[in-house]
């Protein structure tokens, strides 16, 4: 682990010190009063301590996506993406993100089940974590049209870390479907 993250998983004790990042949080729903869900997660997002301003894009709907690709029969997902500015260290935020969804209902019983709220931290920065607790940036982003779109719309320049510019990334994922 690179010094930099190393430091970046110290948690708030440096907050004060630490100049802001851009983190990239993707928003899934498909159970429950999914907008509603969604709303109410992007309003928790900004009250977050050490968050300065939240951008969230207009929600999706894409089809639910299962370790064996997507599943038609299960309830539909609604999708958005936020951008953070923030100083909180990202494994701090990662913590924040799980509450989140816990205040929300989220309950982890199944891999890619079906779930009231699922916020992923997709990226950091530009930083790069093969950590077991926290991969970054979020290992299957480059793979999910339902993140690189709403995250273009809020971001026409975004990128993403070690992959390139989420519209050239979003463009060959749609050219090889």
């Amino acid at each position: 682990m690179s010094r930099r993250l190393a430091e970046g998983f110290q948690g708030d004790a440096a907050a004060a010190d630490r100049a802001a990042v851009t983190a990239v949080v993707a928003l899934g729903a498909n159970l429950g009063d999914r907008a509603d869900v969604i709303a109410e997660a992007v309003r928790d997002l900004a009250r977050l301590p050490l968050v300065t301003e939240v951008r969230a894009s207009e929600t999706i709907e894409s089809v639910a996506v299962t370790p064996d690709g997507p599943d038609e029969s299960r309830p539909g997902y609604l999708n958005a993406v936020a951008l953070l500015s923030t100083r909180l260290a990202p494994s701090v935020l990662l913590t924040y993100l799980h509450a989140i969804e816990a205040r929300h209902g989220r309950e982890r019983r199944e891999r890619w089940g079906d779930r009231t709220l699922d916020l992923d931290l997709i990226s950091y920065g530009d930083v790069r974590s093969d950590d077991p607790a926290l991969r970054l940036p979020h290992p299957r982003a480059a793979e999910r049209d339902f993140v690189l779109g709403p995250w273009l719309a809020v971001d026409p320049d975004a990128e993403l870390p070690g992959a390139g510019r989420v519209a050239d990334i979003l463009d060959a994922l749609r050219s090889a479907s």
